[in-house]
């Protein structure tokens, strides 16, 4: 039945205020064809806050030099910044040694660093690695690459209609031969929050070790690595109001010592000859070359940023809006909501009958509505509901209601058009 259009009387918290933390970011006063922006393609990227930019801006402008060795200013000044970054980042997330964060190029540069790092030196011929269904493809094919080069076999956590986590069946794929557990905080493709706690300490109790992908889960939510007791965990800054090109790894510091390099070149030794090279301590060793100094200096503003307004009140505020937008799309006539877990972050995938998500990101777009379309990098998520692809809309703490009203509006809009 065709449901009437009801606005839901949903406000935001008083002490959450949308419009003065929107006037941090000057995108959005953008219009897209001749509509203001309404971006909500924050699970791909977020928008970066004029403290960052400032800070990016900085650091450019007065602080820029390659960073340790050097004995002039400059290269003093870049390198206290870029560790002080260091330690920024290892208090968001409480890691219990500054050397414990290893700055890389994002999410699935870590991934990859300890797939290559750890899995060559401590998995072997019929190892078994478990994954889940949920699972983005940077945390599937670097695993995949490791097991077929060493004759390991992955295993795969599946999950029901809601989209959320079977852990009977997780479980049963534990044996004596499982060697290492790749998991994501929360899926970029539905939202769903997984039970990573649950799921490290049954993993721990097998003595497997757990990796952490947290690149969803960063800009929401806080992260505690000691609380978790997750052996890795990775995530990225252009997720999280910071630049693109920069990412962490966190790992306790037993497994790092003993894990080999990942990438050779300078200011990871300590001394080299061609008879023999003697790798530097940790974090060095796992920062071969020059690093993305402006990078970390604009993910630790960053950080700072989000823990200036308060990761509770971000997370309380967008489920808010996840709560409200749910509301609405579900009472739209041929409209259906891919993921539909208990928790979940502030992520909507849905299908529109008769309608591809392509073209539905299109006529979005000339509403100013930005959404992603397509499989968001989660085929075996698209495989499992069936669907080849789905619109996702990814709300941020700077959305504000009145722009879950525009997507609806445009969803509308879409449908009359198709249908």
């Amino acid at each position: 039945m065709n449901m009437p259009h009801v606005a839901l009387k949903l406000e935001p918290a008083p002490a959450f205020d949308v419009e003065r933390i929107r006037v941090d970011f000057p995108i959005l006063k953008l219009k897209i064809e001749g509509k203001p922006l309404v971006y909500l393609d924050n699970a791909a990227s977020s928008q970066m806050p004029q403290p960052v930019i400032d800070r990016l801006v900085h650091y450019r402008t007065s602080q820029h030099a390659n960073i340790h060795r050097a004995v002039h200013a400059l290269s003093e000044i870049a390198t206290h910044e870029y560790e002080e970054a260091r330690r920024k980042l290892a208090r968001f997330i409480n890691a219990r040694e500054d050397h414990e964060v290893i700055f890389t190029s994002g999410t699935t540069d870590g991934i990859n660093l300890v797939a290559h790092s750890y899995g060559h030196a401590f998995i072997g011929k019929g190892d078994e690695i478990i994954l889940t269904t949920l699972e983005h493809h940077s945390n599937i094919v670097p695993w995949q690459m490791l097991a077929e080069k060493k004759g390991a076999k992955i295993r795969v956590v599946p999950i029901n209609d809601a989209g959320e986590l079977l852990l009977d069946e997780y479980e049963k794929l534990f044996n004596p031969r499982t060697k290492f557990v790749a998991l994501g905080h929360v899926s970029n493709a539905l939202g769903t929050v997984n039970p990573v706690k649950l799921m490290i300490a049954s993993a721990h109790v097998r003595s497997v070790p757990v990796l952490v992908d947290g690149a969803q889960a960063a800009p929401h939510m806080k992260v505690d690595v000691q609380d978790l007791d997750c052996d890795f965990y990775v995530f990225s800054g252009h997720k999280m109001c910071g630049p693109t090109g920069i990412g962490i790894l966190y790992g306790k510091t037993a497994l790092l010592d003993k894990m080999p390099p990942f990438k050779g070149g300078g200011d990871m030794i300590l001394s080299v000859s061609f008879k023999k090279t003697i790798y530097a301590g940790l974090p060095n060793k796992f920062e071969a070359g020059t690093p993305p100094i402006a990078g970390a200096v604009g993910l630790a503003a960053a950080a700072d940023y989000l823990s200036g307004i308060n990761l509770d009140a971000i997370n309380a505020y967008e489920h808010e809006l996840l709560e409200y937008a749910t509301a609405q799309i579900q009472r739209l006539p041929g409209v259906r909501i891919i993921g539909t877990a208990t928790r979940k972050t502030a992520v909507l995938s849905f299908v529109i009958d008769g309608v591809h998500p392509h073209d539905i990101g299109t006529l979005l777009n000339q509403e100013g509505i930005a959404v992603r379309t397509g499989h968001h990098c989660a085929q075996p998520v698209m495989e499992r509901f069936k669907v080849p692809a789905t619109t996702r809309a990814s709300f941020a703490f700077y959305n504000k209601l009145a722009e879950v009203d525009a997507l609806i509006a445009g969803i509308r809009e879409v449908q009359r058009v198709f249908l």
